[in-house]
């Protein structure tokens, strides 16, 4: 809403918008240049290199698949669905971020899991379950190699650390 105000305001007409894209109708009267800098007043960012909205593209991929509870998230599919090939979202993505996909993805399924556990809705067995691991040993070692921490300490400290999913890197 935020981001669609703000073009309002500032005459640009919003044909769509989304989690990580605007599209607006293209007048000659629009200032881009004082967009960016209210955007960027607020928090968001103006993408206008090609990789850098293709690494956008795919965190926003991964963050909807993350949030439907969709944890059965085929890179390969991904990249199909992006019209892309893996290798090239890969290296792209790796150069950018300085991560892989797949460490972006674990770090992504670990913020999941804290909410989860600060919600105290569902057991370590239920959540390792619901983020597509085979078993909650291997969610237990990735929570504990990304955090630092097991996730019964986490639990037990009850301290709110969650990052957004989408200020993840």
């Amino acid at each position: 809403m935020t981001v669609l105000n703000l073009m309002t305001e500032e005459g640009f007409e919003v044909e769509s918008i989304q989690l990580g894209k605007v599209k607006v109708k293209e007048s000659q009267s629009n200032d881009y240049e004082k967009l960016e800098k209210r955007l960027n007043d607020l928090g968001f960012e103006l993408i206008k290199d090609t990789t850098k909205v293709l690494v956008e593209q795919i965190k926003v991929a991964l963050i909807q698949k993350i949030e439907k509870g969709d944890t059965d998230v085929l890179l390969s599919e991904l990249a199909k669905d992006m019209g892309k090939n893996y290798s090239v979202l890969s290296k792209t993505f790796s150069k950018s971020e300085g991560i892989t996909i797949e460490k972006y993805l674990i770090n992504l399924k670990i913020e999941k899991a804290k909410e989860y556990i600060q919600l105290n809705e569902l057991n370590f067995s239920e959540i390792a379950y619901s983020l597509n691991y085979k078993n909650s040993s291997h969610l237990a070692k990735q929570f504990k190699m990304v955090t630092g921490m097991s996730m019964t300490d986490y639990k037990s400290l009850q301290i709110d650390d969650r990052k957004a999913l989408d200020k993840i890197v």
